[in-house]
């Protein structure tokens, strides 16, 4: 480990003496939020980076382990979907003095839970929409916001995000999703850092074929 130290996923702080960057999981209070190890926001508060989250709808919002989000992303949860299929989408029910009982759930657009896999990179002020699933291995470009689905090692960017390619070819990912690095021990993830960090990808590919095998 290095300078003897081993890498807590219940540590806050994972760099010392910098306090802009938090492990996310040990700082989470709202059990609708789900969190995997050593997942990291650049900032000092995750939940304010969670919006229109309301107790009510009863969504999740679930991120896996080892993802990278930037500051200034958000995720837009499904309290902030109106009623689409009335003449107003003006939620009286929410404000005081208005004769209005809230509608019914299958009134609202309600998206479902947010999904976001394993080793995610979120780029800075990125906007997640509700009930979206992104796959293991994704990046999410700078300012991007994402309605749809996105499949695993897919790189997307734009207002509506777009696809811009696939990170790898179909073999390299169907093997990536095989092996699923991030749910390896901590000593066994520090023994993968020089294949996991290596740019000659055929030397990866045969390496990984032999420990999936």
């Amino acid at each position: 480990m290095k300078d003897g130290i081993i890498p807590d996923p219940n540590s806050i702080h994972p760099i010392a003496g910098y306090d802009k960057e938090i492990y996310v999981k040990p700082t989470v209070k709202n059990p609708n939020i789900i969190v995997g190890d050593f997942t990291y926001i650049a900032d000092t508060d995750f939940e304010s980076h969670v919006t229109h989250h309301y107790e009510w709808n009863g969504d999740k919002l679930i991120i896996g382990k080892f993802c990278q989000i930037a500051s200034g992303v958000e995720f837009l949860m499904n309290g902030a979907n109106h009623q689409m299929n009335a003449v107003t989408t003006f939620p009286f029910y929410t404000l005081e003095g208005w004769d209005m009982e809230p509608p019914k759930t299958s009134d609202l657009p309600l998206k479902g839970d947010t999904v976001i896999g394993n080793d995610v990179w979120i780029g800075q002020n990125a906007v997640i929409l509700p009930g979206v699933h992104i796959g293991d291995g994704a990046i999410i470009g700078a300012n991007s916001v994402v309605g749809r689905d996105i499949n695993p090692y897919t790189i997307v960017v734009g207002n509506p995000a777009k696809i811009l390619r696939k990170r790898f070819d179909d073999e390299m990912i169907e093997l990536l999703l095989r092996f699923k690095w991030w749910d390896k021990s901590t000593d066994e993830i520090n023994e993968l850092i020089p294949l996991l960090t290596c740019s000659e990808l055929d030397k990866v590919r045969e390496e990984i074929k032999k420990r999936v095998n």
